[in-house]
């Protein structure tokens, strides 16, 4: 990961190189430094989405197994499926941190070189639109952060107060609002918009969708504001179909390959990173056809089948999804005494030197979908957006029929996964399963949240399957018990960084002091009551 990492950064300097130095003789600037007015700024905007979606270890190693979408047996992995630091741990806590305010800082520097430009009107609010985006995944994770001073040591703020989560969310609603009601479809777009190719009209909707789900965070501790900023997202409309899909795709070949793929490519975590038992079973529950799209196990047995990189068996009947909390170290905690344990796949006599593969009957991601290099990041769908407006109308707000919503949004993630390019579900599956899956009132919220907890799951957006688990309380985990571990209860924050304390001591020590029960993984951010 970090060879992947050094690569994009040489890969942005060269292209910003490149672009200073074409008109060299004329500029007459030393060819060893960037000017900030020539900088392509719809390049920087582009650079910050790939940067941002492309998250890779940042969520597989804790989001994804929090909110148990994931399980590993992996020691590397313990930090998410055991709540025990494992692996490179403490390195890795602070790159959602990292990743996505570098993305926000591209955006800050975008707005710098067009700052009083008219003609990039709908440069600048795409950018604040995306900034939000951002900055919501940061706050949603730590808490309190940098929102009013962020990005702003050109202006010599190199210790950047920590806004309350409270104010931040009133901040983003607001901005989200003014820059996508002030973005104009008769003016061109970015152009070199990695979300919709300059389509002004889908970022409209983008805007309004992010909206809602950030006024849907605040639905236990501002109901009020919530329901306001649903009903005005809409009113202004919201993402229509799955053509308006906030999604990015990796490029390989350039230096941009995508880090989830990665990661999972990665021989013990290839071998070892399953599905989790509450997705699949819930998943089989309801007969979901997803199943066999997403998962899958080796087409072989013993040890080296489940390591070779192969498009494996996708039968919806012999998927097993693995439990959080266990290891292969022989004692109680190992897979073999989980319940339901559905026995190694044993070592194949016709291979030199094979074992058994203790795991190798549970479910992995699909190979041929999650382990693409070239897939798409999702970072917003159609679904949630019907979802969460689903939600909103069940709870009697003026959005619409809370049936219609989930309908359109069932509907939408099945489709959606034909999206990756390498996977689908039969339109006749779809018709059928949307129809024997009503909305009833009685279990609508849960309904709705599990949907979206498959969906997000699905797309492999962890981030917001766990955001959202926090704030709906679905799906109902149960805790992990392993010895040793950092946090009593599933993790629902993530500590900040460990420079903050030198490095910005008296507001890093402001933002602690407001949370209850300190800097720590069982601590809550404010909307997360």
């Amino acid at each position: 990961m970090k060879k992947q990492l050094i690569y994009s950064c040489l890969l942005i300097g060269a292209t910003f190189i490149a672009g200073c130095t074409k008109n060299f003789e004329q500029i007459n600037t030393d060819p060893t430094k960037v000017a900030p007015t020539l900088i392509s700024a719809p390049f920087l905007m582009a650079q910050a989405q790939i940067k941002f979606s492309n998250s890779g270890y940042d969520q597989l190693l804790f989001q994804s197994m929090w909110s148990q979408s994931l399980a590993s047996t992996y020691d590397y992995y313990g930090n998410g499926d055991k709540y025990i630091y494992a692996g490179s741990g403490r390195d890795y806590f602070s790159r959602t941190w990292n990743t996505s305010y570098g993305s926000s800082t591209l955006i800050d520097e975008m707005k710098n070189v067009i700052k009083g430009n008219a003609a990039f009107s709908n440069l600048d609010n795409c950018g604040t639109i995306l900034r939000m985006m951002i900055l919501q995944r940061i706050t949603d994770a730590y808490g309190d952060i940098p929102f009013s001073q962020e990005g702003q040591a050109k202006d010599g703020i190199v210790a950047p107060v920590f806004d309350t989560q409270q104010s931040i969310y009133t901040s983003m609603l607001s901005q989200l609002e003014a820059a996508t009601a002030a973005l104009d479809v008769s003016k061109a777009g970015p152009s070199s918009d990695l979300f919709y190719s300059g389509d002004v009209s889908k970022w409209k909707k983008l805007g309004y969708s992010l909206m809602l789900r950030a006024a849907m965070r605040l639905t236990k501790v501002d109901p009020a504001t919530a329901q306001k900023y649903a009903e005005k997202a809409y009113a202004g409309g919201a993402m229509s179909s799955i053509e308006d899909n906030a999604k990015v795709k990796a490029d390989n070949t350039n230096g941009n390959g995508n880090s989830d793929a990665a990661a999972l490519l990665v021989t013990d975590d290839f071998r070892e990173v399953r599905w989790s038992k509450t997705l699949i079973d819930y998943m089989k529950l309801t007969a979901d056809p997803r199943i066999s799209a997403i998962a899958e196990i080796s087409t072989g047995t013993g040890k080296k089948a489940n390591e070779t990189q192969v498009v494996g068996v996708n039968t919806a009947s012999l998927q097993v999804g693995m439990p959080n909390g266990y290891d292969l170290k022989g004692g109680a905690t190992d897979i073999a005494n989980a319940p339901g344990y559905p026995g190694t796949s044993p070592a194949n006599p016709a291979v030199t030197g094979d074992a058994d593969a203790p795991v190798g009957k549970y479910s992995r991601p699909q190979f041929a979908v999650y382990d693409d290099r070239n897939r798409y990041n999702f970072l917003m769908t159609y679904g949630e957006s019907e979802l969460l407006f689903a939600e909103a109308a069940t709870r009697g707000w003026s959005t619409g029929t809370a049936a219609t919503h989930y309908a359109n949004a069932l509907t939408a993630d099945l489709q959606t996964l034909a999206q990756f390019g390498t996977t689908s579900v039969p339109a006749a599956s779809i018709a059928t399963f949307v129809a024997a899956h009503p909305l009833i009132a009685g279990t609508a919220l849960q309904q709705i949240n599990m949907e979206y907890f498959v969906h997000t799951s699905a797309t492999f957006n962890f981030n917001e399957t766990w955001a959202n688990w926090r704030r709906s309380g679905y799906p109902v985990l149960t805790k992990v018990n392993y010895p040793n571990q950092f946090a009593t209860t599933i993790p629902r924050r993530i500590p900040y960084p460990l420079g903050l304390p030198s490095t910005n001591a008296a507001n890093y020590a402001a933002a602690v002091a407001r949370l209850s029960g300190g800097d720590t993984f069982i601590a809550k951010v404010w909307w997360d009551k």
